[in-house]
């Protein structure tokens, strides 16, 4: 698998305060590859590591087969970069704009820029200082896309847009997607769910877990067991099985790594008296709170245990 970004015990500290922490990562070129969290897990620290404005404490990351730490002027033609607060000259027009940066980009493509002014229906002779926050970001889109990158690289891109100017934004994303990866961080699950490839999530820095959508799909399912009687739960819980909880006859649990069949047997070996076993399909976002509830969970126990060794010693 031929990769457009990696990285290797990637870490970052500002100070005493840790960022990211081991990460390792691997995005297979063609992807569309979502990095998701809350605010504050990361994900932007990721980036600016991965776009050598920050460097950092421990690890490395390669982006289009380079060591992000060599990064500068040329290598940048082949990416695109988009940020929420995206930084652009405000006193110029969007025309003028353009003509400004089509200087630096040897592949900027004339007819790709008129077919996107279009589809943006981008004011070419307003100011940037005078558009609104959509039509900034579609500017930013426009000059980002026009050069036909390798890798896009997008920071929270659909952070207050609304929704007509998101769904515009993410259409020009997937038309350019057959030639292109296209790497964003987002804490908005719904607004990625329905079209990326790949998606990794950040918790408190370090990375959860990341693989393709359809194969984290597929393995989450949520359980509902009835019993003849009044529930409880089995002494060795297998460990796919996160959030077990009983309530009168009613076990749930939610399975992390199911298979029809290896699942079928498990349940009918632990429950061998159940009156009916009902198995539903997850949303990513019950998937997440799934996985980042257990996370959260394991870290508490390994501070107890941590301080429980403390004390005794």
């Amino acid at each position: 698998m031929t990769t457009a970004i990696r990285t290797e015990n990637l870490s970052r500290n500002f100070g005493r305060t840790v960022a990211l922490s081991g990460v390792n990562l691997a995005v297979p070129e063609g992807a569309i590859y979502a990095l998701v969290g809350a605010n504050g897990a990361g994900k932007t620290t990721m980036i600016k590591l991965l776009m050598n404005i920050f460097k950092p404490t421990a690890g490395r990351a390669e982006v289009l087969g380079t060591d992000s730490r060599q990064l500068r002027g040329k290598g940048f033609c082949r990416i695109g970069y988009v940020s929420e607060n995206q930084e652009m000259p405000e006193g110029m027009t969007v025309g003028a704009m353009l003509d400004y940066f089509r200087f630096f980009y040897p592949s900027w493509d004339r007819d790709l820029e008129t077919q996107l002014t279009r589809q943006f229906d981008l004011p070419m002779k307003r100011k940037l200082k005078d558009l609104s926050r959509g039509m900034k970001m579609k500017a930013a889109f426009l000059s980002s896309l026009a050069y036909r990158p390798s890798l896009i690289v997008l920071d929270e891109p659909f952070s207050g847009l609304d929704p007509l100017v998101r769904d515009e934004l993410i259409e020009g994303l997937l038309d350019r997607a057959p030639e292109t990866t296209i790497f964003l961080s987002s804490h908005d699950l719904a607004e990625i769910e329905s079209f990326s490839s790949h998606v990794g999530l950040l918790e408190q820095g370090r990375l959860l877990f990341s693989e393709e959508m359809t194969v984290l799909a597929s393995r989450f399912r949520e359980v509902t067991v009835t019993l003849a009687g009044p529930a409880a739960l089995p002494a060795d819980l297998p460990p796919a099985w996160l959030q077990p909880q009983t309530a009168d006859c009613v076990v749930r649990f939610v399975h992390s790594a199911y298979h029809e069949e290896a699942a079928a047997s498990e349940l009918a070996r632990i429950f061998p008296a159940a009156r009916d076993i009902a198995l539903e399909a997850m949303p990513l976002r019950q998937i997440f709170l799934a996985i980042a509830k257990q996370g959260r969970a394991q870290a508490q126990a390994a501070n107890d245990e941590a301080k429980a060794r403390g004390n005794a010693a």
